[in-house]
C-alpha cells in the first residue's frame, strides 16, 4: 500500500506541476492581453498612416503616367485584408469575455498577439517603400500621342502594360516582342503604352517613332514614312540607301530612342531601313507587336509579352462599355450576356458587337444578333468585314496550302473541343495533308512542328489536357466561314455539337469536302444514298444513340478517306463499307456494342484501324490482305480471344500496334496446335516502332529473340492478370509486371535491358532481388526507371550483395505502398545501388520508411538528382541520415523540385550547415514539424515558387531576416486550407505545452468562474 500510495502521490505532484505550469502559462498571457491590445491599436494607427502615404505616393504616380513597383501594389492590398481582420479583433474580444470556453479565450490571445507582429513587419516593409514607389520611368521629349481605344478596366492588360514599361528601362532588355491572335488588343496595349510615355514628367527616350507595318510589307514606303517622322526631307528619286544612311546619322544624334513597328508579319531588316541596332546604342529599344510568335523569334527579342483574351469581367465591362446601358437592362441583359459568352473575350469581337447593339433596346433584335452570331456561316456583313477579314489576315498568311487545310480542319470539331493531337495526325495522314511515304515517327513529328506553328500564330492553343489542341471559338467561326465559302476543295459542313437527333439531308451536296456531325444525338441515319461524293471525310463520331447504318447510307460517300464512328452504339457495320475503295481511316474505338464486322479485304488503301473499346471476338476476315495498314489499334478489346497466327505478320506497312488492356495474350513462340498469333512472328514487321502487348506469365528470352526490338521507339510489355501502366518520364520503353509470385516465375531475362520496369502487386520481391543479385550482374545496366508497388516480402535480411552498382543507369526511382524497409538503401542497399545518375525519387505511402537514404558508405551524394517528391509517410523523419564521420558535401547540389506532404514526423530535410543551391520549387503540407527549408540568402535567389499552409510559413526559422523577405513575394498559401484566424472558435488551439487532461481541467475551472482567465 505505501508503494501504491508513493506511486499515486507521484503522479498527482507530476500532474499538479504541468497543471500549474500551464495556469501560469496563460496567466502570463493574460496579463499581457491588455497590453497588447493597446499596442495594437497604437501600431494600427501606425500602419494605417503608412497606407495612406503609400497610396498617396501611387495614385500621384499613376496620374503623372509612372508605372507601381508591383511589390507596393502587393502589399497595399495585403495590408487592406491584414486591417479588415485586425478592426474585427475588439468584437471577437468582446464575445470571448461572455463565453466559459478557455480554449476560445487564449485563441483570441493568440491572435492579437501574432496580428501584432504581422503589423510590426507590414509596417517595417512599408516605411521601406515611401519615397520609391515607381520603377523610375521618365518621359521623352518627342512623342506623338496616339488617338483609340484605352485599356479601361482590363486587368490583364494593364498587367501587361505594367510588365513592359518595366522592361523599357531594363538595361539587359533591348527588343521586347509582343504577341497575340489578332484582335486581342496588341496595338490598342502599345497605344497606351505610347501615350503613358507622352504623360510621363521626366524623359527616357529623345524620340519615340510609331511605325504601322502593312501586310504587304513595302520598304521604300516604311523608310519614307520613318524620313518623315524624322522630319527629314525626301526626294522622289534619292536612292534607298542613301536615305537609310540619313535616317541611320540622325538616330545616332538621339542619346536613346524609342521605335515601335505595329502589326509586324514577317522578319525586317531593320539595318537596310538606318535603324541602329540597339546593341550598339545603348539604351535604345525596338518594340515590335506581331500575331506570329515566328516573328518575335527571327527578329531576336529578348522578351515576349503574350496578349490573351479577356477574362469573363473584363469582357462584359468592354461590350457594356460600347453598347452603353441598354445592355444591363432586365430584359435585355441574359442576351447581352450570351452575345458575350460567344465573342469569349476577344476585344476586337466585343467592341463589334457592343457598338452594333448600342441603344437598341428590342429584345427581338438582341435574340437575332445572338443567333446570327452563333450561325458562323452565314452571319451580318458587319462581323464579316469587322471582326472575320481582320482575322483572316493571320489564316492567309500561312505557308502552304496544306497548311490551310490542315488548320480549317480542326473547325470540324465542336466549340472549346480539346483535340487528341494523335487524332489529328490520322485524320491529316489520311487526308493525304501528310506524306504518306514517311514513316509513323516522322510523320508524328511534321505533325507537331504543324500545330507549334499555328499555336505560333495564334491560330491553335493548348487544350485543357495534355497532348490536346483547341480552337479560340471566334477563330474556329472564322474557319468555319472561310470552309463553307471556299472555292478551292475545302467546302466544309460543320454541324458538330448542336444537338442534332436527325441528320439534316437537305444541307448535303455533291459540292462538299468534309462534313462534320460529331457530338450530336442522331438516332437513324438516312436510309438512301446520299448525294456526297466529292466528301473525303464524314464525322458521326459521339452520337451515342446511333445503333445502326443503313446499307445504302453509305454508297453515296465513295471518295471517303476519313470515316470516323467512334462512340456510338452500332452493333455492325454493312456490307456497303467495302465499297469505299479510297478509304485510309476507319476509326471505330469505343463502339462497346459491336461485335463484328464484313470483310476488309476490299479496303485495299487503308492505313488505320481502329476497333478499341469494341466486343470483336477475333479479327476481321480479309484483314491478311491489307498490305497499306500502318496502325492497328485493338486497346481494351476485352472480349478478343483469337488472333490467328499469321494474320499480323501479313501487314507488312504496320507501324503501331497496341493491345493494351485487351484480352489477348501473347506467348513467345507459336504453339502448333493452337494456331495463335505470338511475339516471334512480330519480328518480320520490319516498320513497326509502338508495340504495347501483353503476355500471360513472365516470358524467357534470349538475346536472339529480341534482337530486333531496339528498332523499337515505343513499347510497353505488360505481364500478369492486370494490365497496369505506372508512366514515367521514360514510359515510352516499359515492362511492367503485375500481381506475379516473382519466385514461381522463369528469369526476366534480358528483356529489362531495354525498358523501365514497373512491379505491381507481385509477391517474393525479397527473391527476385537477391536473384538479381546472384545471377544478373550487369544485366540491368541500361535500366532508367524502377517503379515497385505495393509488393509483398521482407527487407533484406542476408544474403549476398552486389560488389558494384547493378543500376548504374538508373534516373527514376518510384516507391509505392512498401510496407517494410526502414529506408531505401535497406530496401535496395544489397544491389549496390549509388544512385549516380538519378533524377527523381518519388515515394508514397511507405509507412515504415523512417528516412530516404543513409549517406555515407557507399553514398555520399546525389549529384544529378533533381526531384524529390515524398507524400503520405507517416514515420518519416528526415530525407538523410548521415554518419558522422561523412566529410561535409552537398548531398543534393543540383536539386530542382521538393514537394513534401503529409509527412507529420518530418523534422529534418538537411544538415544545418546544408542549401540546395539550384532549388526553384518547393511544395510543404502537412508537415508542421518543418521549421527550416534550406535556403538562404545565397540561393534564395533562385526560387520561383513556395507552397505551404500559412501557418507552417509563419512559423518557419530562417538564416537571416532579409531571406524570409526576399521569398515571401514567392510564398503561395495552399488553397482551401482553414486558416485558424479565419475561424478562431473552432480552431483556436491552447498551448503546446498544456495536453488534453490538463485543457480539461482548465476547462472545468473557467466553466466555475469564467473571469479567471479573462
Amino acid at each position: 500500500m505505501e508503494v501504491v500510495a508513493s506511486v499515486v502521490g507521484g503522479a498527482v505532484v507530476a500532474t499538479g506541476r504541468l497543471l500549474c505550469g500551464s495556469i501560469y502559462s496563460m496567466i502570463n498571457y493574460t496579463v499581457k492581453f491588455q497590453s497588447n491590445l493597446d499596442i495594437l491599436d497604437k501600431e494600427k494607427e501606425g500602419l494605417l498612416a503608412v497606407k495612406d502615404e503609400l497610396k498617396r505616393q501611387t495614385e500621384l504616380a499613376e496620374k503623372e503616367g509612372k508605372g507601381v513597383k508591383p511589390l507596393v501594389t502587393k502589399w497595399l492590398k495585403e495590408v487592406e485584408g491584414l486591417l479588415l481582420k485586425v478592426e474585427q479583433i475588439p468584437q471577437e474580444v468582446r464575445l470571448s469575455r461572455r463565453s466559459a470556453n478557455c480554449c476560445k479565450q487564449y485563441g483570441i490571445r493568440r491572435k492579437v498577439a501574432k496580428k501584432l507582429k504581422e503589423i510590426e513587419r507590414f509596417a517595417k516593409a512599408g516605411n521601406s517603400y515611401i519615397g520609391d514607389v515607381t520603377v523610375g520611368y521618365s518621359a521623352p521629349i518627342s512623342v506623338e500621342l496616339i488617338a483609340g481605344p484605352s485599356i479601361q478596366d482590363q486587368t490583364t492588360a494593364k498587367k501587361n502594360l505594367d510588365d513592359t514599361m518595366q522592361q523599357l528601362f531594363d538595361n539587359k532588355i533591348q527588343r521586347i516582342g509582343i504577341w497575340g491572335m489578332g484582335g486581342v488588343g496588341k496595338t490598342t496595349l502599345v497605344r497606351t503604352l505610347n501615350n503613358r510615355l507622352k504623360s510621363t514628367s521626366m524623359q527616357p527616350f529623345g524620340i519615340v517613332l510609331w511605325v504601322t507595318i502593312s501586310r504587304n510589307l513595302d520598304m521604300k514606303k516604311l523608310r519614307t514614312q520613318i524620313a518623315q517622322r524624322l522630319k527629314l526631307e525626301t526626294k522622289k528619286e534619292e536612292d534607298m540607301q542613301i536615305l537609310a544612311n540619313r535616317i541611320n546619322e540622325r538616330l545616332k544624334k538621339e542619346e536613346k530612342f524609342l521605335l515601335i513597328l505595329d502589326d509586324v508579319w514577317q522578319k525586317i531588316d531593320l539595318h537596310s531601313l538606318g535603324i541602329p541596332q540597339p546593341e550598339d546604342h545603348k539604351g535604345s529599344k525596338i518594340i515590335l507587336t506581331t500575331r506570329s510568335f515566328d516573328v518575335c523569334r527571327h527578329m531576336s527579342t529578348d522578351v515576349q509579352v503574350k496578349v490573351d483574351v479577356l477574362n469573363d469581367e473584363e469582357s462584359w465591362q468592354l461590350f457594356s462599355r460600347n453598347a452603353r446601358e441598354v445592355a444591363s437592362s432586365e430584359h435585355i441583359r441574359p442576351f447581352a450576356e450570351a452575345i458575350v459568352r460567344e465573342c469569349c473575350g476577344l476585344p476586337l469581337a466585343l467592341v463589334t458587337m457592343g457598338a452594333a447593339m448600342r441603344e437598341k433596346t428590342k429584345v427581338e433584335l438582341w435574340k437575332h444578333a445572338l443567333n446570327e452570331l452563333q450561325r458562323s456561316v452565314s452571319c451580318p456583313s458587319h462581323i464579316t468585314e469587322m471582326i472575320y477579314k481582320p482575322l483572316k489576315l493571320s489564316y492567309d498568311s500561312l505557308e502552304g496550302e496544306k497548311r490551310k487545310y490542315c488548320f480549317l480542319y480542326c473547325s470540324l470539331f465542336p466549340e472549346d473541343f480539346s483535340i487528341a493531337i494523335s487524332e489529328l495526325a490520322q485524320c491529316w495522314l489520311a487526308e493525304g495533308l501528310l506524306d504518306e511515304q514517311e514513316n509513323y515517327e516522322n510523320s508524328f513529328n511534321r505533325v507537331i512542328d504543324l500545330i507549334e506553328n499555328l499555336k505560333d500564330s495564334c491560330l491553335l492553343e493548348n487544350g485543357a489536357r495534355e497532348d490536346t489542341v483547341k480552337m479560340h471559338d471566334v477563330v474556329r467561326d472564322v474557319a468555319i466561314w472561310i470552309a463553307s465559302s471556299s472555292e478551292d476543295g475545302c467546302n466544309s459542313l460543320v454541324r458538330s455539337r448542336m444537338g442534332l437527333s436527325m441528320m439534316p439531308v437537305g444541307e448535303l451536296s455533291n459540292s462538299l469536302k468534309r462534313v462534320s456531325f460529331m457530338y450530336n444525338k442522331i438516332i437513324t441515319l438516312p436510309d438512301f444514298v446520299v448525294q456526297c461524293s466529292k466528301a473525303s471525310t464524314l464525322l458521326l463520331q459521339g452520337n451515342v444513340p446511333l445503333d445502326r447504318v443503313p446499307e445504302r447510307f453509305l454508297q453515296g460517300f465513295k471518295a471517303l478517306r476519313v470515316l470516323n464512328m467512334s462512340g456510338t452504339s452500332i452493333r455492325s457495320m454493312p456490307l456497303s463499307l467495302l465499297q469505299l475503295g479510297e478509304l485510309r481511316a476507319l476509326l471505330l474505338g469505343g463502339c462497346s456494342h459491336l461485335e463484328e464486322l464484313p470483310s476488309l479485304e476490299g479496303l485495299s488503301r487503308l492505313q488505320m484501324l481502329d476497333l478499341s473499346v469494341t466486343r470483336i471476338r477475333e479479327l476481321p476476315r480479309g484483314m491478311e490482305n491489307l498490305s497499306t495498314l500502318k496502325q492497328l489499334n485493338l486497346s481494351s478489346t476485352h472480349s478478343l480471344q483469337t488472333i490467328q497466327a499469321g494474320i499480323i505478320s501479313r501487314l507488312s506497312c504496320l507501324e503501331v500496334l497496341d493491345l493494351t488492356h485487351s484480352r489477348y495474350y501473347f506467348s513467345v513462340k507459336s504453339d502448333v496446335q493452337q494456331e495463335m498469333a505470338c511475339f516471334e512472328e512480330l519480328k518480320c514487321l520490319e516498320q513497326l516502332r509502338v508495340l504495347y502487348i501483353k503476355f500471360e506469365r513472365i516470358p524467357y528470352f534470349s538475346n536472339e529473340d529480341l534482337s530486333w526490338i531496339d528498332r523499337l521507339r515505343q513499347f510497353h510489355f505488360s505481364v500478369g492478370p492486370t494490365d497496369k501502366f505506372l508512366p514515367t518520364r521514360h514510359e515510352k520503353r516499359t515492362v511492367s509486371i503485375n500481381n506475379v509470385d516473382l519466385r514461381l516465375e522463369e528469369r526476366i531475362g534480358p528483356l529489362l535491358s531495354h525498358a523501365s520496369f514497373n512491379l505491381d502487386s507481385c509477391l517474393g520481391l525479397s527473391d527476385m532481388l537477391e536473384d538479381w543479385v546472384i545471377n544478373r550482374v550487369g544485366c540491368f545496366a541500361s535500366l532508367k526507371s524502377l517503379t515497385i508497388q505495393s509488393c509483398s516480402g521482407s527487407a533484406w535480411g542476408g544474403g549476398c550483395a552486389a560488389q558494384y552498382d547493378l543500376l548504374p543507369n538508373l534516373e527514376e526511382l518510384h516507391l509505392v505502398h512498401m510496407e517494410y524497409g526502414e529506408s531505401i538503401s535497406q530496401l535496395l542497399g544489397h544491389l549496390g545501388l549509388r544512385f549516380r545518375r538519378l533524377k527523381l525519387i518519388q515515394v508514397q505511402l511507405c509507412s515504415e520508411m523512417k528516412y530516404l537514404l543513409s549517406c555515407g558508405d557507399f553514398i555520399h551524394d546525389l549529384p544529378n538528382l533533381e526531384v524529390i517528391e515524398v507524400r503520405h509517410c507517416a514515420m518519416l523523419g528526415e530525407l538523410f541520415s548521415y554518419r558522422h564521420s561523412m566529410q561535409y558535401i552537398a548531398v543534393v547540389p543540383r536539386l530542382l523540385t521538393l514537394k513534401l506532404v503529409n509527412l507529420p514526423q518530418l523534422k529534418t530535410l538537411c544538415r544545418d550547415d546544408e542549401t540546395c543551391p539550384l532549388l526553384e520549387q518547393v511544395l510543404v503540407s502537412k508537415c508542421n514539424l518543418v521549421k527550416k527549408l534550406p535556403l538562404t540568402d545565397q540561393n534564395a535567389g533562385n526560387i520561383k515558387e513556395i507552397e505551404g499552409e500559412s501557418r507552417w510559413w509563419n512559423t518557419l526559422k530562417w538564416h537571416t531576416d532579409t531571406t524570409e523577405s526576399s521569398l515571401w513575394p514567392y510564398f503561395h498559401p495552399i488553397q482551401g486550407v482553414t486558416e485558424v484566424d479565419d475561424e478562431p472558435e473552432a480552431k483556436a488551439l491552447p498551448p503546446k505545452s498544456i495536453h488534453n487532461g490538463s485543457c480539461k481541467i482548465l476547462s472545468r475551472i473557467a466553466n466555475e468562474n469564467p473571469y479567471l482567465l479573462v
